[in-house]
């Protein structure tokens, strides 16, 4: 059977399943009913959770083997198996069939997958664990749904959000529920039980700063040169320190850098990715990045960037700013030519 998120609760307190499946990779929707789990399972008497993210044949064998086993520790047990790239092979889909068959009485199988393909959708290891238990998916909010989506949390939180601030709100964290539920725990610290309007969001984010440093790392991994120069030019003006600038540019390039080996030696971006954090609101962007520069390139411009924050230290001649400014060209794909 299949649970939304919200479903969850309702089905949690009719009693537990065997096997669970949470896929999507939605990550602050994963991790709470990750954790609803969790804790229902605890509350039954499974005390004892272990956790597998098996890659070869090898762990397979183990993760079917710890299934059959009684535990040293405890009556009952949670296997949680963790498979961010939802690609279990013909060993794991063989263990993942057999546990959704028969599954073992004092086991509580949870199984967490990253986004489906719509082929996966219909695979037969995927089909037999949805007919043994709950099958909850997890996704993105629309961009359109953002403001409705805030105001539903802030009223989870106690709060009672203005129209104007659930929308500014939505506006500024743009999809990223987990930055958004952040936020709202924030105003519900700010202002337990009250009313909360665009001023309040303005203060609790610190700023009512048109543009912040993750705009300009967004725009050029994206390849939106006339962005990335306006974004730019906003933070010098808004009296941004170039160091800031030099720190958030430098953790996007070695990241990038990082992923681009990797799939240079072979690995699929869909286990690099969840790796590195980057979650599926920036896969797109990321994949047109490193199709634009090969590993050596990102390592260059990571280079060229310790040459501006020596700039940024008086250390080297020229302006940190302009060069900052050639840089997010470049990482954007529309480098202006030798200097």
């Amino acid at each position: 059977m299949q649970a939304s998120p919200e479903q969850l609760t309702r089905q949690l307190a009719a009693g537990l399943r065997p096997v669970y499946v949470v896929h999507g990779g939605e990550p602050l929707q994963t991790d709470e009913v990750v954790d609803a789990i969790r804790a229902s399972a605890r509350d039954r008497g499974f005390s004892e959770r272990v956790t597998f993210e098996p890659v070869t044949d090898a762990d397979w064998a183990a993760l079917g083997t710890e299934a059959a086993s009684p535990s040293l520790f405890a009556a009952r047990r949670l296997l949680e198996v963790r498979l961010p790239g939802s690609r279990p092979g013909h060993a794991g889909a063989a263990v993942l069939t057999r546990l959704a068959g028969k599954p073992p009485p004092d086991v509580v199988v949870l199984v967490v997958l990253g986004r489906l393909e719509p082929k996966q959708r219909s695979a037969a290891w995927l089909e037999a664990l949805d007919r043994a238990g709950v099958s909850v998916p997890t996704r993105p909010v629309a961009p359109a749904e953002m403001p409705v989506w805030v105001k539903a949390r802030g009223r989870r939180a106690g709060l009672d959000l203005s129209p104007e601030a659930a929308a500014l709100l939505a506006e500024r964290t743009q999809g990223n529920l987990l930055a958004g539920a952040q936020e709202i725990d924030k105003l519900a610290l700010l202002h337990p039980g009250g009313r909360v309007d665009v001023r309040e969001v303005l203060a609790s984010t610190g700023e009512s700063a048109r543009y912040d440093v993750f705009d300009l790392v967004d725009a050029a991994v994206a390849g939106d040169a006339r962005r990335s120069v306006r974004v730019l030019e906003g933070l010098r003006a808004e009296g941004v320190e170039a160091p800031l600038v030099v720190w958030a540019l430098a953790r996007e390039l070695r990241t990038l850098a990082s992923i681009a080996r990797a799939a240079a030696r072979g690995e699929p971006l869909a286990r690099v990715f969840p790796r590195y954090r980057i979650w599926e609101s920036r896969q797109g962007a990321v994949r047109s990045a490193l199709e634009r520069h090969d590993p050596s390139r990102w390592l260059a411009l990571l280079r060229r960037l310790g040459s501006i924050d020596r700039m940024v230290k008086g250390l080297e001649p020229a302006d940190p700013w302009t060069e900052l400014s050639r840089l997010a060209l470049e990482v954007a794909g529309r480098p202006l030519g030798p200097r």
